[in-house]
């Protein structure tokens, strides 16, 4: 027996909007975060950053640019994937609280001029990039496998922090 098959096109679902609007969306999110932190970086190094005792370990600044370019894409990527899963719901409430701490760390460590604050601060960021890997890994792997190299570079950061606070 041949079966019919409905060759109509599918409407998409108006709740939510069509997925490259979307993904704009998360690129302007993520591009706001950058540009805050950015800000409260270059206030912080007008010299005081330059007067601190670094670690011989930590990367020239050059690197810095790149590296979070290219973990801003897979942030974007991570939580867009998880939207075209879910849509806007309570799964991406980890993504914009691990984005706002993002922020938040360039703005206590370069801001405020605060390293021993900027600990405590990039250690709930770390948790929040747990939560959200943990929380994306039951409804997408791929967008959860996407922030471990966010997590690899905010614990290299962490121990950055750590021996900047502790040598000054």
């Amino acid at each position: 027996m041949a079966t019919i098959h409905d060759t109509r096109p599918q409407r998409s679902d108006p709740a939510r909007p069509r997925p490259w609007l979307a993904l704009m969306v998360f690129v302007a999110l993520v591009a706001a975060v950058s540009l805050v932190g950015n800000l409260a970086t270059m206030s912080g190094m007008d010299g005081w950053f330059e007067s601190l005792d670094k670690p011989a370990w930590q990367p020239p600044d050059s690197v810095f640019g790149p590296v979070w370019a290219s973990l801003y894409v897979l942030i974007i990527a991570s939580g867009w994937l998880v939207w075209r899963e879910v849509g806007l719901s309570r799964a991406l409430v980890p993504w914009v609280v691990q984005l706002v701490l993002n922020a938040g760390w360039s703005i206590v460590f370069f801001g405020l001029e605060s390293p021993n604050w900027a600990i405590a601060e990039i250690v709930v960021l770390w948790v929040a990039i747990v939560w959200t890997i943990a929380t994306f890994w039951r409804i997408h792997r791929v967008a959860a496998v996407l922030l471990l190299p966010y997590l690899g570079w905010v614990s290299f950061a962490a121990a950055l922090t750590v021996a900047i606070a502790t040598m000054n």
